[in-house]
């Protein structure tokens, strides 16, 4: 047996003293631990400012000037051959430094080798598409435009991909409301009704937390078992925890007939 040590009653304590939880950063590998990431990053340095280089879970991490996105991807592409463009997404980071992270999420099919390109830009500065390179970036360009309002210059048809064309604002921004602002719990009302029957129908419910008790169709009842689209009635219900027709020889056990012990007999 273990020799007692007091504990000081630590199950009374939080167990983080920050208000969120922050997991510690994925460990970061110099470039030179790689040798195809090594000469990949010296023809890169060759021609273009690579601000900061690493390898993180065993893809190489680059940070290039906004202002060179084009020119790298094509060299990536065409010299370097990276010839996959899987994702292209950005990070919102405007309340901290007024700027978003844009990433490129590459791979070479024949070294058998992934890459992330990064860069800072402002929330108003522009960056040029790379659909002329990479067509899968297409629909990832018009996403990350759609989401956060990233502008894209050069793109053939720069148009929201998963939002109405006049829809408020841009979903993947912190600053967003997690159920939607005003606009969005009028949108479809005045869209398929009219403002004028905003009164007769009220704002659109955004919260998918929220249960209607008396919504036996959607919802069950709190605290209650009712059958589906039973009329809401404020009596409660008589659990009983045997179905009919079950065993005979169990007696039926109605919730009523539960008792609480305060102790051990």
């Amino acid at each position: 047996m273990r020799e007692y040590s007091d504990k000081k009653n630590r199950q009374a304590k939080a167990y983080y003293s920050d208000r969120f939880y922050l997991s510690p950063q994925v460990p970061k590998e110099k470039v030179d631990t790689d040798n195809i990431f090594l000469k990949d990053i010296k023809s890169l340095e060759s021609l273009f400012v690579i601000k900061e280089a690493y390898i993180q879970k065993g893809q190489l991490v680059v940070y290039i000037s906004a202002k060179d996105n084009l020119k790298v991807m094509k060299f990536l592409k065409n010299k370097l051959k990276y010839n996959f463009l899987s994702d292209i997404s950005a990070v919102d980071w405007l309340a901290k430094s007024g700027e978003f992270e844009i990433f490129y999420q590459m791979l070479s099919t024949s070294k058998r080798k992934r890459m992330r390109v990064k860069f800072f830009i402002k929330e108003k500065e522009e960056i040029k598409s790379v659909t002329s390179i990479y067509k899968s970036a297409d629909w990832a360009e018009r996403e990350m435009y759609d989401m956060f309002g990233v502008r894209i210059t050069g793109h053939h048809f720069m148009k929201r991909i998963l939002m109405p064309d006049d829809w408020h604002d841009h979903p993947l921004r912190k600053t967003y409301p997690l159920i939607g602002d005003e606009e969005a719990q009028w949108y479809e009302i005045d869209k398929i009704f009219g403002r004028e029957y905003r009164d007769v129908i009220g704002p659109e419910e955004r919260d998918c937390a929220k249960i209607v008790e008396k919504d036996t169709h959607r919802f069950a009842r709190i605290k209650h078992e009712v059958p589906f689209g039973t009329k809401y009635s404020s009596e409660e219900t008589q659990t009983e925890y045997q179905e009919e027709g079950g065993i005979p020889i169990v007696r039926k056990l109605k919730k009523s007939d539960v008792k609480i012990l305060k102790e051990r007999p």
